[in-house]
């Protein structure tokens, strides 16, 4: 049997696959989450006039210290119809014009109020006056390519007078997960079935990183029931099943992908949990099978399923980013294969520590929602002792 392929390289194998998608005109309210594909530029400068920092007296620096008449009060969106003159103040509100001729902002607190007059303490110019374009420029670019659109993104896209924007398509994402002793949760249970959770835990992790998902029921261990469904997911941009892809004799998966076409890439990967992880490829479809003890397709995804999602929509760093933290307890080595260990996360004055949970079976889904983090154990003989640097991805 061939070796176990390592993490890094099976990662690598699915990314030079992985070619990003065409892109569309989104309208910017429709955009949140999704991957531009041209770099977003502002359509006016920001702000697009002199604006005021806070409510006050817009004045003449070289006016101040001294009484000054009040000659005008502005409100914003409703600009003074003169410029200040010698002498003079206009009571101005936050985010209101900056008059010509003025070039401070007192604030109202600072600011001693008679009948039509005001007695101001010095002003320096430009204070709490926000110039024009001194944000972002016309033509400056507001949101780069491969960038996620954020809350913040979009607003700030908004605020620069950008109604639309172009982003890659949303990968199509076909979910399929296989096994005759599969129920609905809900449904009851016969002697041997269990509930099926894997397609509803990746449909929402693909849901997470922009797939739009078609979730397919359950299949039978039983060829023509596996042909069906698969003809089906493979009109997908990516596929991804749940069971059927080790080495017993009702997993089908494998055999029935290649007789429809799927030109199998790797099989295994030096993990735990999820081994028998598979990849391959028909046309442009990207084909995931993932083991179907419920953990290992949690841990699969997220190594290996995310990153392809996220590099067809063009993200150039798709990869899961580990953080450092310090191990709570010892662990002992996989002399085999890199583990992932389900951990509570907590901080501290020292930075995040990672206590492992007890209980680190691939079937125990239940315990491992309790869990903050992985912790990446890489394969090799002996223990981790307590405290000791680890890297570690959060789980959300």
């Amino acid at each position: 049997m061939a070796e176990l392929l390592s993490i890094d390289k099976a990662q690598r194998l699915i990314l030079a696959n992985a070619e990003p998608l065409p892109s569309e005109t989104v309208a910017l309210a429709d955009a949140a989450g999704r991957v531009v594909a041209d770099a977003a530029r502002a359509a006016i400068d920001l702000p697009p006039f002199p604006s005021s920092a806070m409510d006050g007296y817009a004045v003449r620096a070289a006016d101040t210290p001294g009484q000054l008449r009040v000659k005008a009060r502005i409100a914003a969106g409703k600009p003074a119809a003169d410029p200040l003159g010698p002498r003079e103040a206009m009571g101005i509100a936050t985010g209101g014009v900056v008059p010509d001729g003025a070039d401070a902002v007192i604030p109202i607190e600072a600011v001693v109020e008679y009948d039509n007059e005001v007695e101001i303490g010095k002003a320096e110019s430009g204070e709490n006056v926000r110039p024009r374009g001194s944000d972002i420029r016309a033509g400056e670019v507001v949101v780069e390519r491969g960038a996620v659109l954020t809350p913040a993104r979009i607003g700030a896209l908004a605020a620069a007078g950008v109604p639309e924007v172009r982003c890659s398509r949303r990968p199509r994402a076909a979910v399929l997960p296989t096994g005759t002793e599969l129920r609905r949760p809900g449904e009851p249970l016969e002697a041997g079935e269990i509930y099926e959770a894997n397609g509803l835990i990746l449909a929402a992790q693909l849901e997470a990183v922009g797939a739009v998902v078609e979730a397919l029921p359950a299949v039978g261990d039983e060829e023509a029931a596996h042909r069906g469904a698969l003809e089906q997911a493979l009109e997908a941009d990516l596929v991804v099943t749940s069971g059927g892809v080790s080495v017993g004799p009702h997993d089908l998966v494998r055999r029935v992908e290649a007789e429809l076409g799927v030109q199998e890439v790797f099989w295994r990967v030096s993990v735990k949990p999820g081994k028998p992880i598979a990849f391959g490829v028909r046309g442009r479809t990207l084909v995931f099978g993932l083991p179907g003890n419920p953990v290992s397709a949690l841990v699969g995804f997220l190594l290996f399923v995310g990153p392809a999602v996220l590099a067809l929509q063009g993200v150039p760093e798709p990869l899961p980013r580990f953080d450092q933290g310090r191990l709570v307890g010892g662990r002992r080595r996989n002399p085999e294969r890199d583990e992932l260990v389900r951990a509570r996360l907590r901080q501290s004055a020292d930075g995040p520590l990672l206590e492992p949970l007890s209980g680190q079976e691939s079937h125990m889904i239940a315990r491992s929602a309790e869990a903050d983090a992985l912790v990446f154990v890489a394969r090799g003989e002996g223990e981790l002792v307590n405290g000791q640097p680890v890297e570690y991805l959060r789980l959300t």
